[in-house]
């Protein structure tokens, strides 16, 4: 259950239904997770500065069960990430940040439990 978060100083219009759907995709194929797990979140139009630039920009989280707890794999997903928001949002990589956040089965809740229940 792969939560991915995006904040941006991007407009509203960047992220439209489709690039969400691609985005989708493309973050369950990288983490090897099913697309009706993902949950998506972004938060657009912020004012934000990256390297000391107000450029457009975007810092992207992950936080999943068991995918992203080495360095090994993260830097596998971050090149399959980077590939995708360069493309579709025509940022320069230096403007990408990623961030991957390991989460444990008891910190995930769904169903009125958590996954380690599930």
């Amino acid at each position: 259950m792969p939560f991915v978060d995006i904040q941006s100083n991007l407009p509203a219009s960047s992220f439209s239904e489709e690039f969400l759907k691609k985005l989708c995709s493309c973050t369950a194929a990288a983490l090897g997770k099913p697309e009706e797990r993902m949950h998506l979140v972004v938060q657009p139009g912020l004012p934000m500065m990256v390297a000391g630039s107000c450029s457009p920009c975007v810092i992207l989280s992950v936080s999943a069960i068991g995918v992203t707890d080495t360095a090994d794999k993260n830097k596998e997903h971050s090149a399959k990430i980077f590939e995708f928001l360069t493309r579709e949002l025509s940022l320069t990589a230096d403007r990408i940040t990623l961030k991957f956040h390991t989460l444990q089965p008891h910190q995930v809740g769904k169903k009125g439990t958590v996954m380690s229940f599930l």
